[in-house]
């Protein structure tokens, strides 16, 4: 058995962020965002400086189990939400399961690629469409994006 060194600030062996902390702080920023809270509001509703709340969406910096309890309670989030939509490639990247040797990862895991749905444009996106109030204009923002998508070659 091949004992490998391990961070005990459970980053990867090339000092990256663990891909599951990318992760949960991606979630956050996108709760945040779609509430259009701005990350010095959320700091201060948690007694956080705005900087501390970049470095958790970044994954740079870990959040703590009472932290993110905190983090729910403020963003109107079960504790499950950051872990929801968690692709298989990013759990399989913990550095406890390269460790393990439990999954067939070569020694340079793939990059992590963000989410689209993560995009400051998509949230921004998004929250202009639900901030339009009619239903019927709605649908038609909706329906035009649709359709140019489709002309695109996105669907």
């Amino acid at each position: 058995m091949v004992k490998r060194n391990v961070s005990t600030r459970g980053r990867l062996e090339s000092g990256a962020p663990n891909p599951v902390d990318v992760h949960v702080g991606a979630r956050m920023r996108l709760r945040r965002t779609l509430l259009g809270m701005s990350q010095e509001k959320l700091g201060e509703a948690i007694g956080l400086t705005f900087q501390q709340v970049q470095k958790y969406e970044r994954g740079a910096n870990r959040i703590g189990a009472s932290r993110l309890f905190d983090l729910s309670r403020v963003l109107d989030v079960p504790v499950s939400y950051f872990f929801d939509d968690m692709s298989d490639n990013t759990q399989s990247q913990s550095p406890v399961n390269i460790i393990k040797g439990s999954v067939g990862l070569s020694e340079d895991p793939a990059p992590f690629e963000a989410d689209p749905m993560t995009k400051r444009e998509t949230l921004e996106l998004v929250r202009a469409y639900y901030n339009i109030n009619d239903p019927q204009v709605r649908k038609r923002v909706y329906e035009l994006a649709k359709a140019l998508a489709a002309v695109a070659g996105g669907e």
